[in-house]
């Protein structure tokens, strides 16, 4: 069980008092769920995460269906997950199966008060979500009201960057403080946009692969299919082709194959354990 004051355990004891009743003056979620259920496990932590964010608008009560035979069975439940929303001792809302975060809070904004929200969280809440262009007019509002955001004015750099204006984001990238440029993200960005711009004009990945089924050691569809990779961020992949083309060629076009591993381990991070594999292959191979 969670440790949130808003979720608790609901069982056909305690179902009238804290879900029907309690309901009059708070919204009761009810998810009904069970063990064996793969579905239920990938909504639970949604739930749970809602739950938190909603800050008590709502509270979430958890029927575990292989306990509470009789519970689930009052409550015509026929197939898992089933969540039910309870309001003043009625169901008014529901759904079955396993949503995306975004589908429940729309059934949630029906009849919750959400708690306000932090217009930046939002922005990469529904930036998450696929809504480039409302993230994008919660940043440029944030940006015009304190122009020295350089948190927010990264963002807005990628998310340029991201619909396509690589001009604009990297007018954004220059404009930062020499510091600042030097900053993870910024680095990550930077290597970013110059991979869009080596991909305008990349054969397609179709054609790329069947070159090199004819001919494993092309230097130059080694060098563009992993372009492709790194652009779907297929990061593994990616650093796999170009240590092929090291292998293969090291000087090929005065070592791009070395000089894209780098911007690469610089756009994803120390941290991350793909860097880490193929920074010791590079290692290796210039030893």
């Amino acid at each position: 069980m969670s440790n949130s004051p808003y979720i608790f355990e609901a069982t056909m004891e305690n179902f009238q008092q804290k879900v029907m009743e309690a309901s009059a003056s708070t919204p009761i979620l009810v998810d009904v769920w069970a063990e064996w259920c793969a579905p239920c496990k990938q909504l639970m932590p949604l739930l749970e995460k809602l739950a938190d964010d909603y800050q008590g608008a709502f509270m979430l009560a958890k029927v575990n269906a292989d306990e509470q035979e009789q519970l689930t069975s009052s409550l015509g439940v026929r197939s898992l997950p089933t969540v039910i929303l309870v309001k003043n001792g009625q169901a008014v809302d529901g759904f079955n199966g396993a949503l995306p975060e975004s589908e429940i809070r729309k059934v949630l904004d029906k009849h919750v008060e959400a708690p306000k929200e932090d217009p930046y969280d939002k922005a990469h809440r529904i930036w998450e979500e696929g809504d480039v262009e409302g993230a994008l007019a919660i940043l440029s509002q944030m940006n015009q009201e304190d122009p020295e955001n350089l948190k927010v004015l990264i963002d807005l750099a990628q998310l340029k960057a991201e619909m396509g204006d690589l001009e604009t984001a990297e007018q954004v990238l220059e404009s930062l403080p020499p510091e600042e440029k030097m900053q993870h993200q910024a680095k990550q960005l930077a290597a970013r946009i110059k991979f869009l711009r080596q991909s305008a004009e990349l054969p397609p990945v179709k054609d790329l692969e069947m070159a090199l089924e004819q001919d494993p050691k092309d230097p130059n569809a080694l060098h563009q299919l992993a372009l492709h990779h790194v652009l779907q961020e297929n990061n593994a992949e990616a650093m796999d082709l170009l240590i092929r083309l090291m292998q293969v060629d090291s000087k090929y076009k005065d070592e791009v194959a070395k000089t894209t591993l780098i911007e690469l381990f610089d756009k994803l991070g120390n941290n991350n354990p793909d860097v880490r594999t193929y920074r010791r292959k590079l290692y290796t191979l210039m030893h």
